[in-house]
């Protein structure tokens, strides 16, 4: 087939469904089918998902023009998102499309929340395209034989790229894809990103400076003219505003009325325990919310996770307070009303929770922000005068991140092994290490084969053992095992499991907060009032609270 009768395979989809392709979309498609790298840079709620998908199935069609009658199963294709709520919604795009132009491609998704039936069924037949996170990713490079899993795949894309870039998420990425390149040599690595400062050098952190793949790439901009309008909440006296600390609920009821006028509203906050808070307040101020209004953030229990995404999508809850668990991807096209309660700490993101809102191509997205205390009043300002210019900071990329690289090599080492000479080279190409020394790569080898001088006389620090042949291995099921599950750099403290005394899962709190408590006393959790009754093990057993005691709001450090 010619790129024209695939694109035309494509716009009788799009037709179908009422919709007609973005340039931007069909610049993607003709770029891969092409086959080049690339950085794909759309605000959300554009369709970049069916920009890269489609790009992908179309290309699949052109090599294998008995599609219809002919499947080979195997993973061919993988798309990393940062965040577990998006992978539902981009599985299910990604099924509609394959399904609608008859292809026998399948969608699987791989998170932290895949049962483990779901996980061993994937081990014996991968599906054609999987939705999984950085994290997941690593895990898959610590199975045996990976090799062989990742050897036919012909496309990976790394969506939300600019929250990745800068942090050492995206450096452990970064060395995925380092590896990925050698062992599947058909791969074309794509990156999705809203808009940053720095999108050029986002491009280089993707692809690695200097490599084939970097040369041989394209930077795809949509200009959809899309618009933001800042409306900020500023009470009407001044006298009693705080200059500093505060969780803004001295504005909670100039926030009642926006909630009342519009379908459905995310209430973003900062942290989990300010967003506990905003939870308990609104519910005691107005008890006739209950129902229809919800909390999410990252340490409520998955099933209800899920209900309250499914529950905005249908339209079936007015408002819901949550953090940066809702921040990326999740395409809530009812969405009416975005409240960003105290400073986003970053245009980008701001700009990103307030795509939330007038979430379809074309549409004004409006965010209300709520200044906690009076310096916020100066950021408010400055928020909406970047909005309007469109101006966003640079995300920084971090260079010789060694503590992640340590965990890598492991990683590898677990698997099958690895022969240093080989891994040297590849992890050079990536931009965090193209300036390691040779002295630099002797002292992390020296490190995890022996502790190196400091930790020498620990036994627990000579993880890895080096072969006759040169190859550095991990031969103990307990350093393996242990090493699989402490994979990833997302900081946080022991995590302890919330479970009512005859059962029911409520959630995850961190050890240094619950140790604070004793028998008997009350906390709020997940918009409930809990009284502790013992920790056993890593257990955190409560009933609900029938006293009258002062409630502690829990709280988090990671």
């Amino acid at each position: 087939m010619t790129h024209k009768q695939l694109h035309k395979l494509a716009t009788n989809w799009f037709k179908d469904q009422g919709w007609k392709p973005f340039a931007f979309q069909e610049e993607t498609w003709n770029a891969f089918l092409e086959g080049k790298n690339g950085l794909l840079n759309a605000p959300t709620g554009s369709g970049k998902t069916y920009a890269l998908w489609v790009a992908f199935v179309l290309d699949y069609i052109k090599n294998n023009p008995d599609y219809k009658t002919k499947h080979k199963p195997g993973l061919k294709a993988i798309w990393i998102t940062p965040l577990r709520a998006l992978s539902v919604e981009i599985a299910q795009a990604a099924q509609r499309f394959a399904d609608g132009l008859d292809t026998q491609l399948t969608v699987g998704i791989r998170t932290g929340d895949t049962p483990q039936a779901e996980r061993a069924k994937q081990k014996k037949k991968m599906p054609d395209l999987l939705v999984t996170t950085p994290e997941s990713l690593q895990l898959l490079l610590t199975s045996k034989g990976y090799d062989k899993v990742f050897k036919n795949t012909t496309a990976i894309v790394i969506d939300e790229w600019h929250e990745l870039l800068g942090s050492k998420r995206g450096v452990q990425v970064e060395l995925g894809l380092s590896r990925l390149k050698t062992i599947a040599p058909q791969l074309r690595i794509w990156g999705v990103s809203a808009t940053i400062g720095n999108l050029n050098q986002a491009r280089e952190v993707l692809l690695g400076p200097e490599s084939q793949a970097f040369k041989n790439s394209a930077l795809i901009k949509a200009n959809l003219g899309k618009t933001y309008k800042v409306e900020s909440i500023i009470p009407e006296t001044m006298e009693k505003f705080p200059w500093r600390g505060h969780m803004g609920l001295h504005l909670l009821e100039e926030v009642v009325p926006i909630i009342n006028n519009s379908k459905t509203t995310l209430l973003f906050t900062n942290t989990r325990a300010q967003c506990e808070l905003w939870f308990q307040k609104l519910m005691h101020k107005h008890p006739e919310f209950a129902g229809e209004m919800a909390m999410h953030h990252g340490s409520i229990n998955k099933e209800t996770r899920l209900w309250v995404e499914e529950a905005i999508r249908n339209e079936s809850l007015k408002a819901v307070i949550c953090t940066s668990s809702l921040d990326l991807g999740v395409d809530f096209a009812p969405v009416e009303s975005i409240i960003q309660i105290g400073g986003p700490k970053g245009v980008a993101r701001f700009l990103q929770r307030a795509g939330r809102s007038g979430h379809q191509p074309g549409k004004e997205s409006v965010i209300y922000f709520l200044p906690t205390h009076a310096i916020e009043l100066i950021e408010a300002s400055a928020l909406g005068k970047a909005a309007i210019n469109q101006v966003v900071e640079d995300r920084i990329p971090y260079l010789l991140s060694f503590d992640v690289l340590i965990q890598y090599l492991t990683t590898l080492a677990v698997s099958d092994g690895f022969y240093p000479a080989e891994i040297y080279k590849e992890v050079k190409q990536t931009f965090c290490f193209q300036a390691m020394s040779d002295e630099q790569w002797r002292w992390i080898l020296n490190f995890i084969t022996k502790g190196s001088q400091s930790l020498q006389a620990y036994d627990e620090y000579k993880k890895i053992e080096i072969e006759e042949d040169g190859k550095f291995n991990v031969n103990s099921r307990s350093v393996a095992m242990r090493h699989r599950l402490q994979i990833g750099t997302i900081v946080g403290d022991a995590a302890l499991q919330v479970k009512y005394l005859k059962g029911g899962y409520i959630g995850t709190v961190e050890e240094w907060f619950i140790s604070k408590l004793k028998p008997g006393d009350v906390f709020t959790f997940a918009g409930r009032n809990l009284e502790l009754y013992r920790i056993k093990g890593m257990q955190v057993l409560v009933k609900k609270a029938k006293t009258k005691k002062q409630a502690r709001v829990v709280s988090w450090m990671g």
